[in-house]
Order: C-alpha cells, then structure tokens, then sequence
C-alpha cells in the first residue's frame, strides 16, 4: 500500500486495521441468529425417499411415492415430534414384494379400489405392515343389511348379503358352518356356528385354567377387569363373553379364508386388522387382561413368540391378568417354549400341561394353558 503524499504510513496501517475489524463484526452479528435483522435460515427440506427397484423388479406406481412422502409439516417444525416433516408408516419388507406393493397401490385416485383383499392381506402377513394409505374406496356388499342392535346382535350370525365374499372359498354363511364338518384345514373352521360349539367356549370350566367367571374373579382387586385385548380373537366370542360381564376388549383378527373381521365388528365388538407379529397398537401398561387362545403357539419360532410376549407384558397394567388359553406344540419343543413362557416375568397364578389329543396321540403335541400376572410392583425390573 502506497499512503499518499503527506500521510504517514503508521496512520494508514491504522485505518485498514479498524475498517476490516468494522467488516468482521457487521458479518458475526448478520449472521447471529438473534439478530432481529437477519431472515431466518431454513433448511431446504430433503428430496423425498424414493425407492430403487433392483435389477427387474418394476418401477413403484407414483401413488405410494405420493403416498410415503415425505409430507412438509404446513406450520413448519413441530416441537412435539421433533421434525418439520411427516413420513407415514409401511412396512420396510413392503418393499421386498414389489410386484404385490405396485398392484396395491395402482388404481384411480378419489376412485374404487381393487377388488384385492387376498392379495392386500398376503403382503400384510409378510410383513408390509402397516399396508400403505391408499386413496380409494374398498369393495363392499352393494346392499348390506342394517346391524342388529345389542344385546341381540352378540350371538346372531349376519345375513350373508352384508359380506363382500370375493376373498373366501365360501360364499355364504351356511358354507362356513358347514366346513367344520369337512376333512379340508381351515383356520378356526368351526367359529362361525354361533349356535354349535362356539356357544359354550368359555363357560363352566371348560378350559383347562377356568371359566371366564372364574378368570375374572381371580383379579386383585375382585372387578378390577375392565378393558382388554385378544390376540387372533376369531368370530369375536372371547370379546363377546367378555362384553357380557362389562369387560370391553378388542379382539384382533385377519381373514384367513373367512369374514373374520366382518363377524366381530356384526356382533358389535371391535376387530383391529393385524397380523400376530405386529406390535400392539397400545400404550404401555394400559390393559387389564390380555387373552390368546391357539395363536400364540408352537407354530411360531422361539425368538419371535418371545418378542410377541414381550409385548404382551408391555400393554398390561401393573397387576394384570395374561390368559395363555391352549398354547400347543409338539412334546419335545415344549421344554424350550416353556422356558420362553417364563423368562419374561410373570407371575404364575395357574399352570396347566397335558397332552394334546384331538389330532391323534401318534403326533406326540401337548397344551399347556396359564393365567399368568404382570407384577405389581416394580414390574419393569429384571425378575
């Protein structure tokens, strides 16, 4: 720098020094975020996820893009979740049947959906769960019959032209009573004889751990038994017992072959649509009792019974009762699936084991039924 004629060096060395200390302060303070002057500075919210079919795997339809997001929140953060974004849940194996998810998901927008209850199903039980909001209208009955009101609708079987029967081999009611007495396997094959079997289930101690009377009474303190759940509940009967003596429980369901959820919600208790490796869709320590007849069973692997039972104890109060009603496997597996049962940490209040005989004795299966409690006190401690 060359000063001018007259001005000593110093003066101007003095000068530059000030105005770039000047320059640096002006820029800190602009760029403080409690400056009243500068804009806010909003991060550009992240391109949306989309995902890369593999190699000849087709192109997802744009709806579950459209559908998946994510979603920019209108209002900009929210402090409650901790985003500016919302992202709606499916399923990550979702994915994995990209062939089923492109049928799900490809159908006009604000127009009828598919006619794919099968199909949507098959991909909920492989995991695609939750299934993807869609923006369509589901198949129904074209001219359903009105429900029947309490009590009477509770052990009433609807009229055949209140079910959408495309999914099921059956097409009627009178089939689906009729196939308990068929060689053919199906689910519960005898839930929908509301007047046969199914009427008795539950009473006078025909289970190995008790009636529902008794259950009910074992609970500290007597009439503490309010709101529950049962897992893979069938026609609805355990809800319906339940219902019967002021217990509210959801009981849940798929349609394995049948009108499952359409019988329980026709005899006006709640069905929730998911698959038994599901977490719950319940608050921790909520529920007063919890019952499973026949689902949570052998036919499951160790590893994933424990998760499902886990989760069981999660839901249930401090205090609240867990009904394993008939667990089966075969005799050898038991040992293993016993100890399963006890390293979650209730509390045995009945323990029932025998063998299993209806299939034939050469099968070699047993039962085991329990009334197990979540413990009162400091029941998230390792026992």
């Amino acid at each position: 720098m060359d000063p001018a004629p007259g001005i000593p060096l110093r003066r101007v060395l003095l000068y530059a020094v000030l105005l770039l200390v000047s320059n640096l302060a002006t820029f800190l303070f602009s760029s403080s975020p409690s400056s009243s002057c500068a804009p806010p500075i909003t991060a550009s919210p992240p391109p949306p996820l989309r995902a890369v079919p593999a190699p000849g795997q087709p192109e997802l339809p744009p709806e579950f893009h459209a559908f998946a997001g994510p979603h920019a929140l209108p209002y900009g953060r929210n402090p409650n979740w901790g985003t500016a974004e919302l992202r709606p849940p499916a399923g990550h194996p979702c994915l994995a049947f990209p062939d089923l998810l492109a049928a799900f998901m490809s159908y006009p927008v604000n127009g009828s959906c598919p006619d794919d209850e099968l199909p949507s199903q098959r991909l909920l039980l492989r995991g695609c769960e939750p299934l993807p909001r869609r923006r369509c209208r589901p198949a129904a009955p074209p001219d359903p019959a009105p429900p029947l009101p309490l009590p009477d609708a509770l052990w009433s079987t609807p009229p055949d032209r209140s079910v959408h029967w495309s999914a099921y081999t059956c097409k009627s009611f009178r089939c689906l009573v009729d196939r308990a007495r068929s060689n053919r396997f199906d689910d519960c094959k005898d839930c929908f004889d509301l007047a046969g079997r199914e009427r008795h289930r539950w009473l006078n101690a025909t289970t190995t751990t008790g009636d529902s009377d008794e259950v009910l009474a074992s609970a500290s303190p007597r009439g503490s038994i309010r709101i529950g759940l049962d897992i893979g509940g069938g026609s609805g009967t355990f809800a319906v017992r339940m219902r019967e003596r002021g217990v509210t429980v959801v009981a849940t369901t798929v349609n394995l072959n049948g009108p499952f959820a359409a019988v329980v919600a026709a005899r006006g208790v709640v069905p929730l649509y998911v698959s038994v490796a599901a977490r719950l869709p319940l608050f921790d320590n909520t529920m007063d009792v919890v019952h499973s007849m026949h689902v949570l069973s052998g036919w499951m692997p160790p590893a994933a019974l424990q998760f499902a039972l886990f989760d069981v104890y999660r839901v249930l109060r401090p205090g609240g009762l867990f009904w394993l009603d008939h667990f089966f496997c075969g005799e050898a597996e038991m040992p293993a699936y016993v100890e399963v049962v006890e390293s979650v940490g209730f509390g045995r209040l009945r323990w029932v084991t025998g063998r299993k005989l209806d299939r034939g004795a050469e099968r070699k299966e047993m039962y085991l039924s329990a009334l197990l409690e979540k413990p009162l006190k400091n029941s998230w401690r390792h026992p």
